[in-house]
């Protein structure tokens, strides 16, 4: 019984699969301000979940890192800029923010409802496991999500977006 209580809200949706639209989202950062999803159209975003308690999210931020790094300078078709965008499955503020620090995830753009595994981003995403990743487009569309992100796939699909 208890098993059903923990996932039955994940089984409310899908995960978002290659080809279809990336779901709008707004959530709250670390300071308290609105990051909506759909201000960032046009560009390029790696939405990536993730947690301060998920040993396997923390030991891939320095790839998360070395992504960043390598384009968020970098020049893409139609006038895009490269964003990352965090989504925390966190309960616990405090542990969020410090694991953001204690990892140097630059990027300002991180959000969390801090409603952890009842996130209704990570629902709206179906996501199921964590570290999980997308791929949006400059179009708003996700083009590649799982597999097709993991090491040099992730290159390589952000690669074919530039200009």
């Amino acid at each position: 019984m208890w098993l059903l209580y923990f996932a039955f809200p994940l089984l409310l949706h899908f995960p978002v699969e290659k080809g279809q639209p990336a779901p709008d989202f707004t959530g709250q950062t670390p300071k308290g301000k609105e990051l909506k999803l759909s201000d960032y159209k046009g560009d390029v975003i790696l939405l990536d979940f993730w947690a301060s308690w998920c040993k396997p999210c923390r030991m891939k931020n320095p790839e998360v890192i070395l992504i960043y790094e390598k384009y968020r300078k970098a020049k893409f078709k139609d006038g895009a800029k490269f964003q990352i965008i965090s989504v925390s499955l966190d309960t616990d503020e405090i542990k969020w923010k410090s694991a953001i620090k204690e990892d140097g995830l630059k990027w300002s753009t991180h959000v969390s409802d801090l409603k952890g595994w009842k996130s209704e981003i990570s629902s709206l995403y179906g996501v199921r496991a964590i570290p999980t990743m997308y791929l949006i487009d400059q179009k708003g569309n996700v083009i590649a999500t799982g597999e097709d992100l993991q090491g040099l796939d992730l290159h390589i699909q952000i690669d074919n977006l530039l200009e």
